[in-house]
C-alpha cells in the first residue's frame, strides 16, 4: 500500500515541478502589472480604457465637490467654516486634481521602488536556494511515505501562494484603476475615503514584498532536506507567507471604530485641559 501511494505521489511531484520554477520567475511583475499579463484577451487595451473612464469621472466628481463645498460654506453658510481662508480648499482641490492625473506616473516610481527592494530581499535569500527541484523529488520519495507526504503539502501551499499572487495584481489593478475617485476624499478635512485608500494600497505592496521573500526562503529549506527541522521550516515558511494578508491588515488598516474612539478620546482630553485652565485662572 505504501509502494502505491508513494507512486501516485510521486508522479504528482514531477508533475509539479516542471511548473514550480516558470512560476516563481516574474511573480512580483503580475502582482504590480497584472495588465502586462491579460493582453492576450484583450486586457491591455481593456485597462487603459478603464483608467480613461475612471480619470474622467473622477476629475469630474472633484469640481463638483469643490463648488459644492464652497458654496455650502462660503455662500449659505452651512457646511464647514466660513472664516477659513479660501486658500486651503483650493489647496486640497489642486492636490486631488494633480494627483489623479499624475498617478501613473507616480505609481510607476512606486512600484521601481518595490521591484528594487524585493530583488535586493531575493539576491540575499538566493544563495542559499539554489537546488534542483528533480533531484529534491527523487530525494524525499526515498525518505518515505509521511516525509512525502509533508512534500505534497509543501507543493499544495505553493500553488495557493501561487493563485494568491494572480488574486494581488488584480487587487492592485483595480486600486490603481480607481485612485481618481479615492481622490475626491481629499477634499474633506479627514482626507474621507482616501486615507484607507492609500492603506489598502500599501498593504497590498508589503504583502508582495513579504510573501515572495518567504516563498523564496520556503522554498531554500525545503530543498534542503538532508538539514534537520528544515522540511518543517520551509513549510511553515510557506503557511505564513499565506497568511501574510491577514497579519499585515491587523495594523495596517485601521478601523472606523478606532478612529472614532480616539477621536473622542482626544477631544475629551481638549476639554479637561480647557475646564483645568479655567479653574487655575478663575482661583487665582
Amino acid at each position: 500500500m505504501d509502494i502505491i501511494l508513494l507512486g501516485l505521489i510521486g508522479v504528482l511531484l514531477t508533475g509539479c515541478i516542471a511548473l514550480i520554477d516558470s512560476l516563481l520567475c516574474g511573480v512580483l511583475e503580475i502582482c504590480l502589472y497584472a495588465d502586462r499579463y491579460m493582453t492576450g484577451a484583450g486586457g491591455g487595451s481593456l485597462v487603459n480604457g478603464l483608467f480613461d473612464v475612471a480619470l474622467g469621472t473622477g476629475v469630474s466628481l472633484i469640481i463638483l465637490k469643490f463648488l459644492k463645498k464652497g458654496f455650502e460654506c462660503y455662500v449659505l453658510w452651512t457646511d464647514g467654516d466660513a472664516d477659513s481662508k479660501p486658500i486651503l480648499i483650493l489647496t486640497r482641490f489642486a492636490q486631488a486634481i494633480i494627483l489623479a492625473i499624475c498617478f501613473p506616473i507616480l505609481y510607476t516610481f512606486m512600484a521601481e521602488v518595490t521591484e528594487e527592494l524585493t530583488n535586493q530581499i531575493l539576491n540575499i535569500i538566493g544563495a542559499d536556494t539554489n537546488y534542483d527541484w528533480l533531484t529534491w523529488a527523487n530525494a524525499i520519495l526515498s525518505l518515505g511515505l509521511v516525509n512525502t507526504i509533508f512534500g505534497l503539502i509543501f507543493i499544495i501551499c505553493y500553488f495557493i501562494l501561487y493563485f494568491q499572487f494572480l488574486m494581488r495584481g488584480l487587487e492592485i489593478l483595480i486600486l490603481r484603476i480607481g485612485m481618481p475617485f479615492a481622490c475626491v476624499g481629499l477634499l474633506d478635512n479627514d482626507k474621507g475615503i482616501f486615507k484607507p485608500y492609500m492603506n489598502k494600497f500599501f498593504q497590498s505592496m508589503f504583502a508582495s514584498i513579504i510573501q515572495i521573500g518567504l516563498c523564496k526562503l520556503g522554498i531554500g529549506l525545503m530543498l534542503n532536506i538532508g538539514a534537520n527541522m528544515n522540511m518543517f521550516w520551509g513549510i511553515a515558511c510557506i503557511i505564513l507567507a499565506i497568511k501574510t494578508p491577514r497579519f499585515l491588515a491587523e495594523f495596517l488598516i485601521p478601523t472606523t471604530g478606532g478612529g472614532f474612539i480616539n477621536n473622542i478620546y482626544h477631544t475629551g482630553r481638549l476639554v479637561g485641559m480647557a475646564k483645568s485652565l479655567i479653574t487655575k485662572k478663575g482661583g487665582g
